[in-house]
């Protein structure tokens, strides 16, 4: 996540953009596997995570730890697309969504140190 305020500081909105995507991306691994949900389960046995099926596994951490998980999700998700992918997003444009992104990977960390 620091990397993606370092890109935003550089004025590097596709970068901090991705950045920002792959903090949440790595927060919902974790977690499901903290959790050893179904859909972490099938990532071991696949041998890799699809872009579903983290979307799936926000979804049933929600229901376990409260909506933060999957709106941050989603908030990363369009970070991905938009910010990234399509480069139609500005520095001022992604601003509030890396604070949020920020925000569930503070969550995570307490949840995550929870025993």
């Amino acid at each position: 996540m620091a990397e993606a305020f370092k890109y935003l500081d550089k004025g590097d909105a596709v970068q901090a953009s991705e950045k920002a995507y792959k903090a949440a991306d790595e927060v919902v691994k974790a977690l499901s596997e903290k959790f050893n949900l179904p859909e972490y389960q099938r990532a071991v046995k696949e041998g890799r995570w699809y872009i579903y099926t983290l979307g799936k596994a926000s979804s049933t951490l929600s229901t376990k730890l409260g909506n933060w998980v999957l709106d941050r999700w989603s908030i990363a998700y369009f970070l991905h697309v938009w910010g990234f992918h399509e480069a139609k997003l500005t520095t001022s444009d992604i601003t509030s969504y890396l604070n949020r992104v920020k925000e569930m990977l503070e969550e995570a960390k307490r949840v995550l140190n929870e025993k």
